[in-house]
């Protein structure tokens, strides 16, 4: 449905919604620059999840804090009708950069929908969620939420990120965090080294094993991954070792195929050194996105009404664990792209492009883009599919 031939009562209730976003502007950019201004680390968003939340309840909507025994998660539903939205805000930022992916933006934009949507949940007969979704990065909080009923009763998702380029449908590879533990022996690294095993030199092997196996892997794999304790003192045979990795691929199924092949990697690091190894999972393993076509169609046609760029579908390619979200209940996850003068995310000139004018911009352009597309939902036919549709348990 194109959003410019929407019907009269349509049209009414999305000025309503640009009215609301409008008026609501200087507020939604001010808490952008907020959350931007002290970044805090997956689980650790104290002030960003409270400062989230207390937009939503200054509006005067009700707000459940420290859901799903995350102190960082928040709910906040209004409406009873039978067709359940819910907005996802992320708020967590990056060790030293910040925010670099620009939470800050969807955090707000998500205030925003909100707040838009709030007077007109009756008319449209929908029940609206914000759900604050803390430690997208590296955590899993999503998944986490998903698994303790976060979502349950929802028949639909959505959210906005920030990215160089506008991308509604980003390419978004399922991933594996894993955290690599060596220990072998220390010793006296003049007197007596052959009496030590040492654990970084694990670790290089390990690496350079990656190294070699890269040539043998299929375009959507990659790995990566940092040390992130190599030892403790330089004439001491290094006895324990850490890092954490990262293995990403197409889709869940070809993840499967990609982790035994990165694993005995790692075990040849153990086997030529004689140290032994661990592997944990750092978090829940991140699904690929399923863009639900119809509902991102909608979002189309209205972020183009508004005067967002043409979409570069499929320019963009990362991971997140709105991932699991979408393989529960159909959801979208489209790009809002700012000005960065060539950066990309998770650089520190993005860190600063995220509040610039454009992500400004960004923060009231997702937040009535998604307002809008949500009035065309429960207005138009992806009503019925959605009301049908298995819910998120």
């Amino acid at each position: 449905m194109d959003a410019k031939t929407a019907d009269p009562k349509s049209a009414d209730m999305k000025s309503a919604a640009r009215t609301t976003v409008a008026r609501e502007g200087g507020k939604l950019v001010a808490l952008s620059h907020r959350i931007h201004a002290h970044p805090e680390l997956k689980f650790e968003e104290e002030q960003s999840s409270a400062w989230t939340a207390g937009a939503l309840a200054d509006a005067g909507l009700p707000v459940d804090f420290g859901i799903c025994d995350l102190p960082t998660a928040f709910s906040s539903r209004i409406g009873d009708g039978p067709l359940h939205f819910a907005i996802c805000a992320e708020y967590d930022a990056l060790p030293v950069i910040g925010h670099a992916c620009g939470h800050n933006i969807i955090a707000s934009s998500a205030v925003g929908a909100a707040l838009a949507l709030a007077p007109l949940v009756d008319e449209l007969g929908i029940t609206l969620s914000v759900i604050g979704t803390p430690a997208e990065e590296g955590g899993g909080g999503k998944i986490l939420m998903l698994e303790r009923g976060a979502f349950a009763g929802v028949h639909a998702a959505l959210m906005v990120h920030p990215t160089p380029k506008e991308d509604l449908y980003p390419r978004v590879s399922a991933v594996a965090h894993m955290r690599v533990q060596y220990t072998g022996r220390e010793s006296h690294a003049a007197i007596a080294p052959e009496l030590g095993i040492n654990a970084a030199d694990a670790f290089t092997v390990a690496q350079v094993a990656i190294g070699l196996l890269r040539q043998h892997l299929r375009p959507f794999d990659q790995v990566h991954g940092i040390i992130t304790h190599g030892g403790d003192a330089t004439n001491v045979i290094p006895a324990h070792t850490e890092g954490t990795w990262m293995a990403r691929s197409r889709t869940l199924d070809d993840l499967e195929q990609l982790l035994p092949r990165v694993g005995h990697c790692f075990e040849a690091g153990a086997l030529a050194t004689g140290a032994s190894l661990g592997i944990t999972d750092v978090c829940p393993v991140y699904a690929h996105m399923d863009h639900d076509h119809e509902f991102a169609e909608l979002y189309r046609a209205n972020a183009t009404s508004i005067g967002r760029p043409e979409s570069d579908d499929g320019v963009s390619t990362f991971s997140t664990d709105m991932g699991n979200v979408s393989l529960a209940v159909p959801s979208i996850h489209p790009c809002l792209a700012i000005e960065t003068g060539g950066a990309v995310n998770h650089q520190p000139e993005f860190t600063q492009a995220a509040i610039n004018p454009s992500a400004d911009r960004a923060v009231s352009d997702g937040a009535l883009a998604m307002a809008w597309t949500v009035i065309d939902a429960a207005t138009g036919p992806l009503r019925d599919r959605l009301v049908r549709a298995p819910k998120a348990v």
